[in-house]
């Protein structure tokens, strides 16, 4: 019993216990026949496994729901990946769909009285205004 039992992948012997039994029984049943003994049946029933072997099916096990986990969320992350490329190009060939966001950001920004905004505005345009300021100036004088 041993010799077969120990010849099968522990999931093999868990999936195909019939079979394992029937092949224990046939040999079982031949060496029987000698004395006269008809063997009725043979069951695996209780496996007892060594320590050993079952802190590394535990981690075989453990080792396999990680690497589910990380299927998962690479998946996820394809996906995820896909629908900000296909954003970002309805954006692009949208005129003024960049603004629009950005607004909608803005808007949910200063809902929350914590946040502080701070815009970021080139200096061009600061200098700009400001000789604008002083055009507007010279000319109300």
């Amino acid at each position: 019993m041993r010799n077969i039992v120990g010849e099968v992948e522990l999931d093999d012997l868990l999936a195909n216990r019939e079979a394992i039994a029937k092949r224990i029984r046939d040999i079982i049943e031949g060496m029987a026949t000698k004395w006269g003994i008809d063997v009725a049946s043979v069951e695996l029933k209780d496996i007892v496994l060594p320590v050993d072997m079952k802190r590394t099916i535990a981690k075989q096990a453990e080792a396999e729901r990680e690497k589910r986990a990380t299927i998962i969320n690479s998946e996820g992350e394809v996906i995820a990946s896909q629908n900000l490329a296909k954003a970002a190009r309805t954006m692009a060939e949208t005129p003024g769909a960049l603004h629009l966001r950005t607004l909608n950001s803005i808007n949910d920004i200063a809902s929350d009285q914590s946040n502080t905004v701070v815009f970021v505005t080139p200096i061009e345009v600061l200098r700009a205004v400001e000789g604008l300021n002083k055009f507007l100036e010279r000319k109300s004088k």
